[in-house]
Protein backbone atom coordinates (compact mmCIF):
# COMPACT_ATOMS: atom_id res chain seq x y z
CA UNK A 1 0.00 0.00 0.00
CA UNK A 2 2.56 2.29 1.11
CA UNK A 3 4.33 3.06 -2.28
CA UNK A 4 1.38 4.65 -3.75
CA UNK A 5 -0.50 6.05 -0.69
CA UNK A 6 0.30 9.68 -2.17
CA UNK A 7 -1.28 9.49 -5.31
CA UNK A 8 -3.64 6.60 -5.37
CA UNK A 9 -6.84 6.97 -3.20
CA UNK A 10 -6.98 3.10 -2.50
CA UNK A 11 -3.54 2.61 -1.50
CA UNK A 12 -3.50 5.97 0.54
CA UNK A 13 -6.78 4.41 2.26
CA UNK A 14 -5.59 1.03 2.40
CA UNK A 15 -2.18 2.31 4.04
CA UNK A 16 -4.05 4.43 6.73
CA UNK A 17 -5.80 1.93 7.95
CA UNK A 18 -3.31 -0.74 8.79
CA UNK A 19 -1.73 2.27 10.30
CA UNK A 20 -4.56 3.30 12.21
CA UNK A 21 -4.74 -0.54 13.25
CA UNK A 22 -1.53 -0.64 14.35
CA UNK A 23 -2.12 2.39 17.37
CA UNK A 24 -5.34 1.27 18.41
CA UNK A 25 -3.76 -1.92 18.93
CA UNK A 26 -0.46 -0.80 20.63
CA UNK A 27 -1.23 3.04 21.82
CA UNK A 28 2.26 3.58 21.38
CA UNK A 29 2.87 7.15 20.84
CA UNK A 30 4.79 6.87 17.27
CA UNK A 31 2.67 4.71 16.60
CA UNK A 32 -0.36 7.12 16.74
CA UNK A 33 1.51 9.73 15.44
CA UNK A 34 2.36 7.87 11.95
CA UNK A 35 -1.51 7.15 11.80
CA UNK A 36 -2.10 10.81 12.07
CA UNK A 37 0.14 11.88 9.28
CA UNK A 38 -1.06 8.88 7.12
CA UNK A 39 -5.11 9.97 7.70
CA UNK A 40 -4.36 13.33 7.27
CA UNK A 41 -2.24 12.33 3.70
CA UNK A 42 -5.01 10.23 2.76
CA UNK A 43 -7.77 12.98 3.24
CA UNK A 44 -5.72 15.18 0.87
CA UNK A 45 -5.27 12.28 -1.77
CA UNK A 46 -9.18 12.07 -0.99
CA UNK A 47 -9.61 15.90 -1.74
CA UNK A 48 -7.87 15.70 -5.14
CA UNK A 49 -10.57 13.42 -6.57
CA UNK A 50 -13.58 15.06 -4.73
CA UNK A 51 -16.04 17.09 -6.68
CA UNK A 52 -15.42 20.82 -6.42
CA UNK A 53 -18.38 22.58 -6.09
CA UNK A 54 -18.69 26.80 -7.00
CA UNK A 55 -20.37 28.65 -4.70
CA UNK A 56 -23.47 29.04 -6.55
CA UNK A 57 -23.85 24.94 -6.65
CA UNK A 58 -23.10 25.03 -3.03
CA UNK A 59 -25.93 27.50 -2.01
CA UNK A 60 -27.74 25.99 -4.73
CA UNK A 61 -27.67 22.51 -2.81
CA UNK A 62 -30.20 24.39 0.25
CA UNK A 63 -32.71 25.04 -1.89
CA UNK A 64 -32.89 22.64 -4.78
CA UNK A 65 -32.80 18.86 -5.13
CA UNK A 66 -29.12 17.75 -5.86
CA UNK A 67 -28.09 16.46 -9.51
CA UNK A 68 -26.21 13.40 -8.37
CA UNK A 69 -25.09 12.54 -11.99
CA UNK A 70 -23.11 15.02 -11.80
CA UNK A 71 -20.48 13.20 -9.91
CA UNK A 72 -18.26 10.83 -11.97
CA UNK A 73 -17.92 7.46 -10.14
CA UNK A 74 -14.20 8.77 -9.23
CA UNK A 75 -15.89 11.58 -7.52
CA UNK A 76 -18.37 9.17 -5.93
CA UNK A 77 -15.77 6.97 -4.56
CA UNK A 78 -13.36 9.98 -3.53
CA UNK A 79 -16.82 10.90 -1.10
CA UNK A 80 -17.01 7.54 0.52
CA UNK A 81 -13.16 7.36 1.20
CA UNK A 82 -12.78 10.69 2.45
CA UNK A 83 -15.73 9.55 4.99
CA UNK A 84 -13.76 6.65 6.52
CA UNK A 85 -10.74 8.67 6.15
CA UNK A 86 -12.00 11.46 8.25
CA UNK A 87 -14.03 8.75 11.07
CA UNK A 88 -10.72 6.77 11.39
CA UNK A 89 -9.01 10.62 11.81
CA UNK A 90 -11.97 11.32 14.40
CA UNK A 91 -10.92 8.20 16.72
CA UNK A 92 -7.65 8.91 16.68
CA UNK A 93 -8.44 12.33 17.91
CA UNK A 94 -9.64 10.77 21.33
CA UNK A 95 -6.18 8.81 22.22
CA UNK A 96 -4.02 11.64 20.54
CA UNK A 97 -4.41 14.47 23.76
CA UNK A 98 -6.38 14.52 26.61
CA UNK A 99 -8.00 18.14 26.33
CA UNK A 100 -11.68 18.66 25.94
CA UNK A 101 -11.30 20.33 22.61
CA UNK A 102 -9.40 16.94 21.11
CA UNK A 103 -12.72 15.72 22.52
CA UNK A 104 -15.13 18.60 20.97
CA UNK A 105 -12.95 18.09 17.93
CA UNK A 106 -13.55 14.35 17.62
CA UNK A 107 -16.94 14.67 18.14
CA UNK A 108 -17.38 17.23 15.18
CA UNK A 109 -15.43 15.29 12.73
CA UNK A 110 -17.65 12.88 13.82
CA UNK A 111 -20.54 14.23 13.20
CA UNK A 112 -19.23 15.26 9.45
CA UNK A 113 -18.48 12.17 8.86
CA UNK A 114 -22.01 10.44 9.10
CA UNK A 115 -23.42 13.51 7.51
CA UNK A 116 -20.79 12.29 4.38
CA UNK A 117 -21.90 8.82 4.86
CA UNK A 118 -25.66 10.13 4.42
CA UNK A 119 -24.75 11.76 0.90
CA UNK A 120 -23.04 8.71 0.10
CA UNK A 121 -25.72 7.06 0.78
CA UNK A 122 -27.65 9.55 -1.64
CA UNK A 123 -25.16 9.21 -4.13
CA UNK A 124 -25.88 5.91 -4.26
CA UNK A 125 -29.06 5.49 -4.87
CA UNK A 126 -29.94 8.84 -7.31
CA UNK A 127 -27.11 8.71 -9.92
CA UNK A 128 -26.54 5.86 -13.01
CA UNK A 129 -23.60 4.61 -12.46
CA UNK A 130 -20.79 3.95 -15.25
CA UNK A 131 -19.43 0.55 -14.04
CA UNK A 132 -21.45 -2.20 -11.99
CA UNK A 133 -18.20 -2.94 -9.94
CA UNK A 134 -17.93 0.29 -9.32
CA UNK A 135 -21.13 0.26 -7.56
CA UNK A 136 -20.61 -2.56 -5.82
CA UNK A 137 -17.77 -1.10 -4.42
CA UNK A 138 -18.97 1.83 -3.48
CA UNK A 139 -22.18 -0.24 -1.85
CA UNK A 140 -20.42 -2.27 0.52
CA UNK A 141 -18.76 1.12 2.01
CA UNK A 142 -22.16 2.83 2.44
CA UNK A 143 -23.44 -0.32 3.70
CA UNK A 144 -20.44 -0.58 6.27
CA UNK A 145 -20.42 2.85 7.19
CA UNK A 146 -23.97 3.52 7.60
CA UNK A 147 -24.59 0.03 8.97
CA UNK A 148 -21.98 0.42 11.83
CA UNK A 149 -22.99 3.91 12.71
CA UNK A 150 -26.44 3.19 13.07
CA UNK A 151 -26.01 -0.10 15.08
CA UNK A 152 -23.51 1.41 17.76
CA UNK A 153 -25.51 4.78 18.13
CA UNK A 154 -28.88 2.23 18.56
CA UNK A 155 -27.01 0.74 21.58
CA UNK A 156 -26.42 4.05 23.60
CA UNK A 157 -28.92 5.01 26.57
CA UNK A 158 -31.76 6.94 25.74
CA UNK A 159 -30.39 10.43 26.92
CA UNK A 160 -27.50 10.17 24.91
CA UNK A 161 -29.70 9.25 22.20
CA UNK A 162 -31.87 12.03 21.93
CA UNK A 163 -29.19 14.25 22.47
CA UNK A 164 -27.31 12.76 19.58
CA UNK A 165 -30.38 13.08 17.45
CA UNK A 166 -30.38 16.95 18.48
CA UNK A 167 -27.06 17.42 16.20
CA UNK A 168 -28.24 15.09 13.81
CA UNK A 169 -27.28 11.72 13.81
CA UNK A 170 -29.61 8.80 13.98
CA UNK A 171 -29.47 5.13 15.41
CA UNK A 172 -31.50 2.48 13.56
CA UNK A 173 -30.55 -1.54 14.96
CA UNK A 174 -32.93 -3.16 12.44
CA UNK A 175 -31.56 -0.81 9.54
CA UNK A 176 -27.80 -0.86 10.82
CA UNK A 177 -27.67 -4.55 11.08
CA UNK A 178 -29.82 -5.06 7.92
CA UNK A 179 -26.81 -2.92 6.13
CA UNK A 180 -24.14 -4.94 7.52
CA UNK A 181 -25.59 -8.25 6.34
CA UNK A 182 -26.59 -7.14 2.84
CA UNK A 183 -22.79 -5.64 2.91
CA UNK A 184 -21.19 -9.24 3.94
CA UNK A 185 -22.83 -11.09 1.08
CA UNK A 186 -21.91 -8.68 -1.44
CA UNK A 187 -18.61 -9.37 -3.47
CA UNK A 188 -17.23 -5.51 -2.71
CA UNK A 189 -13.90 -4.39 -0.98
CA UNK A 190 -15.77 -4.21 2.05
CA UNK A 191 -17.36 -6.90 2.17
CA UNK A 192 -15.03 -8.15 4.95
CA UNK A 193 -15.09 -5.25 7.04
CA UNK A 194 -19.04 -5.68 7.72
CA UNK A 195 -18.33 -9.32 8.53
CA UNK A 196 -15.81 -8.34 11.12
CA UNK A 197 -17.89 -5.37 12.37
CA UNK A 198 -20.38 -8.19 12.73
CA UNK A 199 -18.51 -10.96 14.18
CA UNK A 200 -17.40 -8.09 16.93
CA UNK A 201 -21.47 -7.07 17.49
CA UNK A 202 -22.17 -10.65 18.17
CA UNK A 203 -18.98 -11.50 20.08
CA UNK A 204 -17.92 -8.83 21.85
CA UNK A 205 -20.50 -5.93 21.89
CA UNK A 206 -23.48 -8.07 23.12
CA UNK A 207 -21.61 -10.07 26.02
CA UNK A 208 -20.16 -6.49 27.08
CA UNK A 209 -22.76 -4.13 26.68
CA UNK A 210 -26.26 -6.38 27.52
CA UNK A 211 -27.23 -9.34 29.36
CA UNK A 212 -28.48 -10.96 25.82
CA UNK A 213 -25.96 -13.16 23.36
CA UNK A 214 -24.85 -12.73 20.44
CA UNK A 215 -26.23 -15.07 17.31
CA UNK A 216 -24.11 -17.33 17.55
CA UNK A 217 -25.40 -19.79 14.62
CA UNK A 218 -25.10 -16.70 12.47
CA UNK A 219 -21.27 -16.61 13.15
CA UNK A 220 -20.49 -19.84 12.91
CA UNK A 221 -21.91 -19.66 9.80
CA UNK A 222 -20.07 -16.60 8.83
CA UNK A 223 -16.59 -18.12 9.96
CA UNK A 224 -17.22 -20.98 8.07
CA UNK A 225 -17.32 -19.21 4.78
CA UNK A 226 -14.10 -16.40 5.84
CA UNK A 227 -12.17 -19.37 7.00
CA UNK A 228 -12.51 -21.77 3.90
CA UNK A 229 -11.43 -18.74 2.24
CA UNK A 230 -8.89 -17.02 4.75
CA UNK A 231 -7.67 -20.48 6.77
CA UNK A 232 -5.00 -18.07 8.25
CA UNK A 233 -6.68 -14.98 9.00
CA UNK A 234 -5.40 -13.78 12.81
CA UNK A 235 -8.80 -12.15 13.33
CA UNK A 236 -11.05 -14.95 12.13
CA UNK A 237 -9.37 -17.21 13.84
CA UNK A 238 -9.56 -14.97 16.55
CA UNK A 239 -13.19 -14.83 16.30
CA UNK A 240 -13.32 -18.53 15.94
CA UNK A 241 -11.81 -18.30 19.35
CA UNK A 242 -14.44 -16.47 21.05
CA UNK A 243 -17.33 -18.21 19.13
CA UNK A 244 -16.36 -21.54 21.24
CA UNK A 245 -15.55 -19.26 24.36
CA UNK A 246 -18.82 -17.81 23.84
CA UNK A 247 -20.70 -21.36 23.44
CA UNK A 248 -18.87 -23.05 26.39
CA UNK A 249 -16.56 -25.02 24.22
CA UNK A 250 -13.24 -24.13 26.73
CA UNK A 251 -10.84 -26.49 25.51
CA UNK A 252 -11.99 -25.51 22.04
CA UNK A 253 -11.31 -22.25 23.09
CA UNK A 254 -8.13 -22.67 24.68
CA UNK A 255 -8.96 -23.28 28.10
CA UNK A 256 -10.39 -20.13 29.57
CA UNK A 257 -12.44 -20.53 31.83
CA UNK A 258 -11.67 -23.89 34.00
CA UNK A 259 -9.95 -21.91 36.57
CA UNK A 260 -6.54 -23.53 36.03
CA UNK A 261 -5.18 -20.84 37.53
CA UNK A 262 -1.64 -21.38 36.95
CA UNK A 263 -1.99 -22.02 32.81
CA UNK A 264 -3.48 -18.45 33.30
CA UNK A 265 -0.53 -17.32 35.16
CA UNK A 266 1.60 -17.20 32.26
CA UNK A 267 -0.96 -16.20 29.65
CA UNK A 268 -1.58 -13.03 32.38
CA UNK A 269 2.22 -12.72 32.24
CA UNK A 270 2.68 -12.49 28.75
CA UNK A 271 -0.01 -9.69 28.30
CA UNK A 272 1.44 -7.69 31.32
CA UNK A 273 5.34 -7.96 28.99
CA UNK A 274 4.13 -7.05 25.76
CA UNK A 275 0.90 -5.48 25.64
CA UNK A 276 0.79 -1.79 26.22
CA UNK A 277 -2.87 -1.19 25.99
CA UNK A 278 -3.96 -1.23 29.34
CA UNK A 279 -0.62 -1.76 31.54
CA UNK A 280 -3.07 -1.08 34.63
CA UNK A 281 -5.36 -3.44 33.66
CA UNK A 282 -3.47 -6.28 32.64
CA UNK A 283 -1.15 -5.97 35.64
CA UNK A 284 -4.32 -6.23 38.36
CA UNK A 285 -5.63 -9.06 36.09
CA UNK A 286 -1.91 -10.99 36.40
CA UNK A 287 -1.77 -10.13 40.52
CA UNK A 288 -5.94 -11.05 40.78
CA UNK A 289 -5.30 -14.81 39.21
CA UNK A 290 -2.17 -15.26 41.48
CA UNK A 291 -4.59 -14.02 44.81
CA UNK A 292 -6.71 -16.90 43.73
CA UNK A 293 -3.89 -19.64 44.48
CA UNK A 294 -3.98 -20.75 48.04
CA UNK A 295 -1.10 -19.43 50.27
CA UNK A 296 0.21 -22.45 50.70
CA UNK A 297 0.70 -22.94 46.78
CA UNK A 298 2.72 -19.85 46.83
CA UNK A 299 6.86 -19.20 46.99
CA UNK A 300 7.66 -16.59 49.35
CA UNK A 301 8.79 -14.59 46.18
CA UNK A 302 5.50 -15.08 44.49
CA UNK A 303 3.80 -13.98 47.70
CA UNK A 304 6.25 -10.64 47.32
CA UNK A 305 5.47 -10.57 43.38
CA UNK A 306 2.17 -9.93 44.45
CA UNK A 307 2.72 -6.82 46.34
CA UNK A 308 4.72 -5.41 43.54
CA UNK A 309 2.42 -5.79 40.91
CA UNK A 310 -0.80 -4.41 42.85
CA UNK A 311 1.97 -0.92 43.48
CA UNK A 312 2.58 -0.93 39.93
CA UNK A 313 -1.09 -0.58 39.07
CA UNK A 314 -1.47 2.78 39.37
CA UNK A 315 1.32 3.92 37.84
CA UNK A 316 0.03 3.32 34.43
CA UNK A 317 -3.03 4.71 34.94
CA UNK A 318 -4.29 6.66 30.93
CA UNK A 319 -6.49 9.70 30.34
CA UNK A 320 -8.07 9.12 27.47
CA UNK A 321 -10.16 12.23 25.95
CA UNK A 322 -9.34 13.71 29.52
CA UNK A 323 -11.02 11.01 31.33
CA UNK A 324 -9.72 7.76 33.48
CA UNK A 325 -11.07 4.42 31.99
CA UNK A 326 -13.55 3.12 34.33
CA UNK A 327 -12.11 -0.53 34.20
CA UNK A 328 -8.45 1.27 35.34
CA UNK A 329 -10.00 3.33 38.44
CA UNK A 330 -11.81 0.51 39.47
CA UNK A 331 -8.40 -1.89 39.44
CA UNK A 332 -6.67 0.94 41.72
CA UNK A 333 -9.41 1.65 43.91
CA UNK A 334 -9.04 -2.85 44.43
CA UNK A 335 -5.43 -2.31 44.60
CA UNK A 336 -6.05 0.25 47.19
CA UNK A 337 -8.33 -2.54 49.23
CA UNK A 338 -5.37 -5.19 48.71
CA UNK A 339 -3.16 -3.47 50.98
CA UNK A 340 -5.92 -1.52 53.56
CA UNK A 341 -6.63 -5.56 54.04
CA UNK A 342 -3.31 -6.50 54.64
CA UNK A 343 -2.45 -7.69 51.19
CA UNK A 344 -6.08 -10.09 50.65
CA UNK A 345 -8.15 -9.54 48.34
CA UNK A 346 -11.74 -12.35 48.20
CA UNK A 347 -11.79 -13.82 44.76
CA UNK A 348 -10.30 -10.97 42.87
CA UNK A 349 -10.26 -12.88 39.85
CA UNK A 350 -14.11 -13.94 39.85
CA UNK A 351 -15.12 -10.65 40.40
CA UNK A 352 -13.40 -9.41 37.03
CA UNK A 353 -15.12 -12.63 35.49
CA UNK A 354 -18.23 -11.47 36.49
CA UNK A 355 -17.84 -7.15 36.01
CA UNK A 356 -16.98 -8.39 32.43
CA UNK A 357 -20.34 -10.14 32.13
CA UNK A 358 -18.46 -13.40 31.54
CA UNK A 359 -20.59 -15.20 33.82
CA UNK A 360 -23.13 -15.87 31.23
CA UNK A 361 -20.87 -18.54 29.92
CA UNK A 362 -20.93 -20.54 33.29
CA UNK A 363 -24.64 -21.38 32.60
CA UNK A 364 -23.51 -23.52 29.10
CA UNK A 365 -22.46 -26.26 30.82
CA UNK A 366 -22.94 -27.05 34.54
CA UNK A 367 -19.81 -28.23 35.49
CA UNK A 368 -18.54 -24.98 35.37
CA UNK A 369 -20.85 -22.60 37.36
CA UNK A 370 -20.41 -25.36 39.70
CA UNK A 371 -16.47 -25.28 39.59
CA UNK A 372 -17.00 -21.33 40.73
CA UNK A 373 -19.95 -21.84 43.15
CA UNK A 374 -17.51 -24.05 44.80
CA UNK A 375 -14.59 -21.27 45.00
CA UNK A 376 -17.43 -18.79 45.98
CA UNK A 377 -19.00 -21.12 49.14
CA UNK A 378 -14.90 -21.68 49.92
CA UNK A 379 -14.25 -18.32 50.24
CA UNK A 380 -18.02 -17.27 52.23
CA UNK A 381 -16.93 -20.25 54.93
CA UNK A 382 -13.26 -18.68 55.29
CA UNK A 383 -15.03 -14.85 55.69
CA UNK A 384 -17.48 -16.57 58.46
CA UNK A 385 -14.33 -18.10 60.24
CA UNK A 386 -12.48 -14.76 59.79
CA UNK A 387 -15.10 -12.81 61.00
CA UNK A 388 -15.77 -14.90 64.28
CA UNK A 389 -11.71 -14.99 65.05
CA UNK A 390 -11.44 -11.05 64.64
CA UNK A 391 -8.01 -12.48 63.43
CA UNK A 392 -7.69 -9.21 60.51
CA UNK A 393 -7.83 -5.86 62.27
CA UNK A 394 -8.75 -4.15 59.38
CA UNK A 395 -11.05 -6.56 58.07
CA UNK A 396 -14.43 -5.59 60.11
CA UNK A 397 -14.33 -2.17 58.05
CA UNK A 398 -14.56 -3.86 54.40
CA UNK A 399 -16.35 -6.99 56.02
CA UNK A 400 -20.30 -5.89 54.40
CA UNK A 401 -17.84 -5.30 50.77
CA UNK A 402 -16.59 -8.80 51.15
CA UNK A 403 -19.59 -10.57 52.17
CA UNK A 404 -21.51 -8.50 49.52
CA UNK A 405 -19.92 -9.54 47.06
CA UNK A 406 -19.07 -13.02 47.40
CA UNK A 407 -23.21 -13.10 47.85
CA UNK A 408 -23.57 -11.61 44.76
CA UNK A 409 -21.00 -13.96 43.13
CA UNK A 410 -22.72 -16.99 44.54
CA UNK A 411 -26.09 -15.43 43.55
CA UNK A 412 -25.10 -14.77 39.74
CA UNK A 413 -23.66 -18.80 39.93
CA UNK A 414 -27.22 -19.65 41.25
CA UNK A 415 -28.79 -18.14 38.68
CA UNK A 416 -26.75 -19.61 35.66
CA UNK A 417 -26.98 -23.03 37.29
CA UNK A 418 -31.15 -22.74 37.32
CA UNK A 419 -31.64 -22.03 41.08
CA UNK A 420 -33.51 -19.22 41.08
CA UNK A 421 -35.20 -19.05 45.22
CA UNK A 422 -31.49 -19.74 46.33
CA UNK A 423 -30.03 -16.94 44.05
CA UNK A 424 -32.97 -14.67 44.95
CA UNK A 425 -31.97 -15.31 48.97
CA UNK A 426 -28.46 -14.23 48.20
CA UNK A 427 -29.07 -10.91 45.83
CA UNK A 428 -31.34 -9.96 48.24
CA UNK A 429 -29.14 -10.23 51.02
CA UNK A 430 -26.41 -7.76 48.92
CA UNK A 431 -29.29 -5.10 48.66
CA UNK A 432 -29.79 -5.28 52.23
CA UNK A 433 -25.99 -4.81 53.04
CA UNK A 434 -26.63 -1.05 51.07
CA UNK A 435 -25.87 0.94 54.51
CA UNK A 436 -23.14 -1.40 55.69
CA UNK A 437 -21.11 -1.20 52.61
CA UNK A 438 -18.05 1.05 53.04
CA UNK A 439 -16.50 1.61 49.40
CA UNK A 440 -18.05 -1.54 46.73
CA UNK A 441 -21.47 0.45 46.27
CA UNK A 442 -21.56 -0.96 42.68
CA UNK A 443 -22.24 -4.65 44.01
CA UNK A 444 -26.01 -2.95 45.09
CA UNK A 445 -27.70 -2.00 41.56
CA UNK A 446 -25.06 -5.02 40.34
CA UNK A 447 -27.23 -6.91 42.55
CA UNK A 448 -30.51 -5.81 41.42
CA UNK A 449 -29.97 -6.35 37.68
CA UNK A 450 -29.39 -9.95 38.49
CA UNK A 451 -32.39 -9.96 40.31
CA UNK A 452 -34.44 -8.60 37.20
CA UNK A 453 -32.61 -11.52 34.90
CA UNK A 454 -34.47 -13.30 36.82
CA UNK A 455 -37.44 -12.19 36.49
CA UNK A 456 -37.39 -12.00 33.18
CA UNK A 457 -36.16 -16.23 33.06
CA UNK A 458 -39.41 -16.40 34.68
CA UNK A 459 -41.50 -14.34 32.72
CA UNK A 460 -42.47 -11.70 35.24
CA UNK A 461 -41.89 -8.93 32.85
CA UNK A 462 -43.57 -6.02 34.87
CA UNK A 463 -41.13 -6.55 38.23
CA UNK A 464 -38.09 -6.89 35.98
CA UNK A 465 -39.31 -3.36 34.72
CA UNK A 466 -39.28 -2.13 38.17
CA UNK A 467 -36.11 -3.41 39.55
CA UNK A 468 -34.18 -2.26 36.34
CA UNK A 469 -35.66 1.40 36.48
CA UNK A 470 -34.65 1.00 40.40
CA UNK A 471 -31.13 0.38 39.33
CA UNK A 472 -31.00 3.06 36.67
CA UNK A 473 -32.49 5.96 39.01
CA UNK A 474 -31.64 5.31 42.53
CA UNK A 475 -27.99 4.45 42.35
CA UNK A 476 -25.25 6.66 40.82
CA UNK A 477 -21.74 7.39 41.38
CA UNK A 478 -20.71 3.87 42.22
CA UNK A 479 -17.79 2.07 40.07
CA UNK A 480 -18.23 0.40 36.35
CA UNK A 481 -21.93 2.74 36.69
CA UNK A 482 -22.39 3.34 32.04
CA UNK A 483 -20.80 -0.58 31.87
CA UNK A 484 -24.01 -1.32 33.99
CA UNK A 485 -26.50 1.16 32.42
CA UNK A 486 -25.88 -0.08 28.68
CA UNK A 487 -26.99 -3.72 30.32
CA UNK A 488 -30.18 -1.82 32.12
CA UNK A 489 -30.80 0.10 28.36
CA UNK A 490 -30.51 -3.13 25.93
CA UNK A 491 -32.81 -5.04 28.96
CA UNK A 492 -35.61 -2.06 28.83
CA UNK A 493 -35.46 -1.82 25.38
CA UNK A 494 -36.20 -5.11 24.90
CA UNK A 495 -39.15 -5.35 27.68
CA UNK A 496 -41.17 -2.33 26.97
CA UNK A 497 -41.06 -2.80 23.35
CA UNK A 498 -39.02 0.53 22.86
CA UNK A 499 -36.58 1.23 20.19
CA UNK A 500 -35.30 4.10 17.95
CA UNK A 501 -36.58 1.88 14.55
CA UNK A 502 -38.90 5.10 13.33
CA UNK A 503 -35.84 6.93 12.35
CA UNK A 504 -35.23 6.04 8.73
CA UNK A 505 -31.89 4.82 7.55
CA UNK A 506 -30.02 7.93 5.98
CA UNK A 507 -32.62 10.26 7.08
CA UNK A 508 -31.92 13.98 6.55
Amino acid sequence: MKPLATSSMYHSVGHSVFTYLEAMLTFEQQHIAAASEALKQCLNVCNRYRKKSTLTETIGKTFKKVNYDQYTDLEAHAELCSAEALLLKAMLTFIEDETLTSLIKGGMKIRNCFAMYKECNNILTHRQWESESSKLHFESGVRMGLGTFNLMISLLPARIIKLLEFIGFSGNKQSGMQDLITGSQSEGIRQVLCVMTLLGYNLIVCYVLSHKEGDLRFCDELLVKQLNQYPDGVWFLFFKGRLEFMKGNLDDALKCLRLNWRESLLFATYLVENSKWSRTIYTYQKASIMCMLKTEELHSSEIRTIATLMKEVPKYKQRIAGKSLPMEKFACKKTERFFAQQSFLYVPALELMFVWNLFKILGKHFHLADGVYRIVEENLNHYGERVNSKSNPAFGVYAADNKALLLLLKGACLRQMNSPLQATRCLEEVIALFKDIKEDHYLVPYAIVELALIYIDQGNKDQAILALEDAKKNYSGYSLESRLHFRIHTALMELKGKSYENIPSGAE
